[in-house]
């Protein structure tokens, strides 16, 4: 374990979801336990099964784990974060302001940005020190904060200040004074991760094109902030071992394809590889052979019995040709294929002589590559660019910011960085495709999230509080809403993979979407072994654990399931 040499005191472990964070960190703790060292695991995924994991119930508060000694961990749970962040910041306000004022206050703090500092403020006193970890040799985190949030804490401006000077009152992380008493451990926080003497940081990746760019920008964002002392693991190498399975040899090659083209930053990381696991590895002795994952073939045998039928993709597209009309959004976390389905679906229905626009935002998908050949007159390819969106927001936003200092604005400007606002720049964008939906199928590759709609929704006029935009009460805008909600116009297919964590961050953007009133027309589970007949051993044993998550979509989830088998992408 090249990465566990020579390694400091503390290491932090992050990574796009689904490429195994939480097994590598999981793995290393009981291995570093096993070296005779004092080992506290600390989570904030939301998705962790880190219990599960290591057998253990946890909690707040370091527990020592069953059968392994000198390892303990603890659980911070982020939601539980954010609500403790939330009700700080607005509970000052109540009776003050109107009720819907802070209701807009509410959702503002609802989204991915809050979740994410409410979690780093939870796991920020265990990084500076207390005395909870004084006595540990070492200290696991899993999993780090993102560039983006790390510049958010580390610049200088008093957040108070900044809402009071502000020209909207709020950023994505909605009234930021709750923050303030905390600027002083987020600044030693910051210093420490940067100090290479006291912290590695992990990124941890999959052998495929789009976890590898995720691994590359977060590397990049890091960089700038100092944050050097990087090491690269790509988890889940896979080689085949029965090269009669068609399926092995494309899996393998595509694998070599994506390491091939691995980006320089992350060329010049220190690496190490850990094979793919036939399963994962849950309960300890599954953490103890990770880092040399064997086959059970007595698990596979019986596992391979279950599996899980699901709908025909192509009966749902017969039903969107009837309808003629309408729009098909495909949502999911960046990975899962989102963008090949919704092409897909799109040169389906053009096929049948309908007429469709395909469009997405993401600026490195070849949709018209994926569409194949159509008549132009029966499908349009059209492209969202969020960098020119994005552009146009931030110039309008900071055109208005006149009376900020430089602090302030350097703050603003970080804000106007944030996920959350690339949503909402494309928004409109977003709008005005849909709009177009009312005389021909428009498949949408990505939607807004649930929580961005609510935004859009809040009391006190989004044109102020959100949009800050001229147009922000066109018919595009104002009618969008509605439309979402119309199960006879939207259908929102939430995509995902046949794995832990992929299912459980689908599993929390469909409650995310049911809190601004949008029920999904159904789940598609991507790139499935199970429809197919492989025979290499490793493939075959993945093929069995896949009913696990496959029953639970259908069974706990989804009120519809589609199940697409894997193909060369």
């Amino acid at each position: 374990m090249n990465f566990l040499d020579n390694a400091p005191r503390i290491l932090f472990f992050t990574g796009k979801g689904g490429v195994g964070k939480t097994s590598t960190a999981c793995a290393s703790a009981v291995y570093l336990a096993g070296r005779g060292e004092k080992v506290l695991l600390v989570s904030t995924d939301p998705a962790s099964n880190i219990d599960e994991v290591l057998a253990t119930p946890l909690s707040g508060e370091p527990t020592a784990i069953r059968d392994v000694e000198n390892l303990f961990a603890l659980n911070i749970d982020p939601r539980a974060a954010a609500a403790a962040y939330r009700a700080r910041a607005i509970d000052p306000y109540r009776g003050i302001l109107p009720d819907a004022v802070l209701e807009n206050m509410e959702e503002q703090l609802s989204g991915a940005c809050t979740l994410e500092i409410a979690a780093f403020d939870g796991f920020t006193e265990l990084l500076v020190g207390n005395e909870k970890t004084a006595d540990f040799d070492r200290i696991i985190f899993d999993t780090a904060p993102t560039g983006h949030t790390l510049r958010l804490l580390s610049l200088p401006k008093a957040w108070t200040g900044f809402v009071a000077d502000s020209t909207t009152g709020s950023s994505c992380l909605g009234p930021l004074a709750a923050l303030e008493k905390q600027t002083r451990m987020y600044a030693q926080a910051v210093e420490t991760l940067a100090d290479e003497s006291q912290t590695r940081l992990v990124l941890v990746t999959r052998p495929e094109a789009a976890s590898i760019k995720e691994a590359s920008r977060t590397s990049e964002e890091l960089a700038a902030l100092g944050i050097t002392n990087q090491h690269l693991v790509v988890n889940g190498q896979f080689v085949a071992t029965d090269l009669t399975d068609p399926v092995a040899v494309a899996l393998a090659s595509r694998a070599e394809t994506a390491l091939s083209a691995m980006p320089e930053n992350l060329r010049q990381l220190a690496l190490t590889t850990i094979p793919l696991a036939p399963v994962l590895p849950v309960g300890l002795e599954g953490l103890r052979r990770f880092f040399a994952p064997q086959i059970d073939t007595s698990i596979t045998q019986v596992a391979a019995i279950d599996s899980v039928q699901g709908d025909e993709l192509e009966q749902f597209i017969e039903e969107l040709a009837a309808s003629g009309r309408g729009a098909v959004m495909t949502m999911g976390k960046g990975g899962v294929g989102k963008t090949s389905i919704a092409a897909m679906i799109a040169r389906r229905l053009a096929e049948k002589g309908h007429p469709v626009t395909l469009t997405t935002t993401d600026p490195a998908a070849h949709v018209a590559d994926a569409a194949g050949q159509v008549p132009a007159h029966l499908l349009r390819v059209e492209r969202i660019d969020p960098v020119v969106e994005i552009e146009r927001y931030r110039k309008e936003v900071l055109s208005e910011a006149t009376e900020l200092d430089d602090d302030g604005r350097a703050l603003l400007e970080e804000d106007l960085r944030s996920p959350c606002i690339e949503e909402i720049a494309v928004f409109q964008a977003f709008a005005r495709t849909v709009h177009q939906a009312d005389d021909r199928i428009t498949v949408i590759d990505t939607a807004p999230t649930g929580h961005t709609i609510l935004l859009l929704d809040a009391a006190q006029s989004y044109h102020k509080e959100v949009l800050k935009r001229g147009d922000a009460h066109s018919d595009e805008v104002t009618g969008l809403l509605p439309r979402l909600r119309d199960p006879a116009f939207t259908r929102l297919l939430i995509c995902t993979l046949p794995e832990a964590t992929p299912v459980h961050e689908a599993a929390d953007l469909q409650e995310d979407l049911k809190r601004a009133g949008i029920t999904p027309a159904g789940w598609v589970v991507n790139q499935c072994l199970q429809p197919l007949a492989v025979t290499d051993p490793l493939l075959v044993a993945r093929r069995a654990r896949e009913a696990v998550y496959l029953r639970e979509v259908a069974d706990t989830h989804a009120s519809r399931v589609f199940i697409l088998p894997w193909q060369e992408r």
